[in-house]
């Protein structure tokens, strides 16, 4: 398993939170989706045989927000 955590400046409330979870839990190979407003960050914990950063930040993107990774 491979962690991977992104900024997201543009999420505010827990629809936000929701969108982001639904979005990236819907990906093969995501195994946990944590989204903390407070510090605008998401960390989502998969396995890189299934699925990659790029993915997940595209999938961050489709529900409408603009992520960048954090390394």
């Amino acid at each position: 398993m491979k962690k991977a955590k992104f900024s997201v400046p543009d999420m505010s409330c827990q629809h936000c939170k929701m969108a982001i979870t639904k979005s990236v839990n819907g990906l093969k190979g995501v195994r946990s989706c944590e989204v903390d407003l407070g510090s605008k960050v998401v960390v989502v914990e998969y396995d890189e045989t299934a699925t990659s950063a790029a993915t997940i930040r595209s999938a961050i993107a489709d529900a409408g927000y603009t992520p960048s990774e954090l390394t």
